[in-house]
């Protein structure tokens, strides 16, 4: 039985218990809203083809694309067509059918791959996904076509060997979201049918261990002592910052001068002062413009830069608007991931295997992204709230920031031993007075530690 149907009772429409169930609206003959057991809900239009008489099922979009308004208007534009003697599915049909995953990678990277709408680090990523893994083994595939087992073997073949050669199983994860992502769009596009669904959707992934490493007082002394000796001081700037801001490596590496700039927003102009980084809504991962306190320290260190820089414009050298310029001048800098390992190595922050061959494997086993949790264990370290942390760090989400709250156990042991120390009938040696916790922007992390 159809029914008026508004905004406000499609989003109610109860989902059947299996299969799909098609409420009609009494407003135009043959539109309804498709509801499936998944919740998925679509607006289609059922009708008869001049020709033969045949009963056929145009999907016109999805009902969180689409307003019962625009549903309408769209069915009535398509009943004109059909009276005409024209088949709208058919045509689709066409079209779809000769639509391959080559055409959909091209559209995405074409539609989504853009640095304004992501982190570059996140465009070079899809597109090394799309290159090495989705287009060898699905290009001519079409789009239609593309099936959950396609997907599943895919992830199968990525978990047991990567493009390394290695086991790559959080890589086979990945590509599984990037899939998921590109046929949602599909079905946007009407380059899949909504009753086909979305085949990289419910493939089972494989388990990651989440991954917690934070540098200790040794190795951060450790890793001061390689900054100081190796011969690639921007590549070591970058990384003396990643540890005072606990910033991600892209938003440290495409720093600029008019970020700092209280005034005209020109690098000439700056003005450390104010003690604060803004980082543009295009470098962060939350698309949003943040405001970071800066560190004594870290202000130190941008201080010594603008004043090398000052002192190459005085001898006449064109210079970068980016704080750390990439070679020739050109853009910033955007990778010390060789840099990265020889500085692991020099710290002595490596794991060393053998290999069945009998050659020496040595592999860091500190990431870069690690500084950015040593910088929040040290401030929970000193007693710096989660929520103020979160702040600092950018976390759009408090489960993010949470994922810290077990380092407030030291300090709270500390407490606890200290308790029972006063407690106890021997009178333990005196207690260092404990250091008053440091406001957020203090010194974080100092960049010459000593070892007490």
């Amino acid at each position: 039985m159809a029914q008026k149907l508004t905004d406000t009772i499609i989003k109610h429409l109860p989902k059947p218990a299996k299969g799909n169930r098609i409420t009609y609206d009494e407003s135009v003959t043959g539109l309804g809203v498709r509801v499936t057991a998944a919740g998925n809900k679509a607006f289609i239009l059922n009708y008869r083809t001049r020709a033969t008489g045949k009963e056929r099922r145009y999907t016109i979009g999805s009902c969180d694309d689409w307003k019962i308004g625009a549903a309408r208007e769209e069915a009535k534009k398509q009943k004109q067509l059909i009276d005409k003697g024209g088949d709208p599915l058919a045509k689709l049909e066409e079209e779809r059918d000769a639509k391959t995953v080559k055409d959909l990678c091209q559209r995405y990277e074409e539609r989504h791959l853009d640095a304004k709408k992501k982190r570059p680090s996140s465009v070079v990523d899809d597109k090394a996904m799309i290159r090495d893994y989705i287009l060898p083994k699905l290009k001519e595939k079409k789009v239609a076509d593309v099936h959950s087992t396609d997907v599943e073997d895919l992830h199968a073949a990525i978990s047991k060997r990567g493009i390394s050669g290695r086991p790559a199983r959080y890589r086979a994860n990945r590509v599984v979201a990037l899939l998921s992502k590109m046929f949602s769009l599909a079905l946007k596009w009407g380059w899949r049918d909504h009753a086909a669904g979305n085949p990289a959707k419910g493939i089972d992934r494989n388990t990651e261990a989440k991954r917690k490493r934070y540098l200790s007082a040794a190795e951060l002394e450790s890793l001061t002592a390689a900054l100081a000796a190796h011969k690639d001081q921007q590549a070591c700037n970058i990384v003396r910052l990643l540890l005072l801001t606990g910033a991600r490596r892209d938003e440290v590496e495409s720093m600029r001068w008019k970020y700092f700039d209280a005034a005209e927003g020109t690098w000439a102009g700056v003005d450390l002062d104010a003690g604060k980084w803004t980082k543009p809504a295009s470098t962060t991962k939350q698309k949003g413009w943040h405001e970071v306190p800066l560190s004594a320290a870290a202000q130190s260190l941008l201080a010594d830069l603008l004043a090398q820089a000052q002192e190459k414009l005085k001898k006449g050298e064109k210079l970068s608007d980016y704080i750390f310029p990439g070679r020739g001048g050109k853009g910033h800098r955007e990778e010390i991931k060789t840099q990265w390992r020889e500085l692991c190595i020099a710290a002595e922050l490596v794991d060393v295997t053998t290999l069945p061959n009998g050659k020496t494997k040595v592999t860091p086993n500190v990431r870069i992204h690690d500084l950015r949790h040593t910088n929040a264990s040290v401030l929970v370290s000193k007693g710096v709230p989660l929520t103020t942390i979160g702040r600092m760090l950018g976390h759009s989400q408090v489960s993010t920031t949470a994922r810290y709250a077990h380092l407030y156990d030291d300090p709270l042991r500390e407490a606890a031993e200290l308790a029972s120390a006063a407690l106890a009938p021997v009178k333990p040696a005196p207690e260092p007075a404990p250091e008053d916790p440091e406001p957020a922007g203090a010194n974080v992390i100092p960049m010459k530690q000593r070892r007490k």
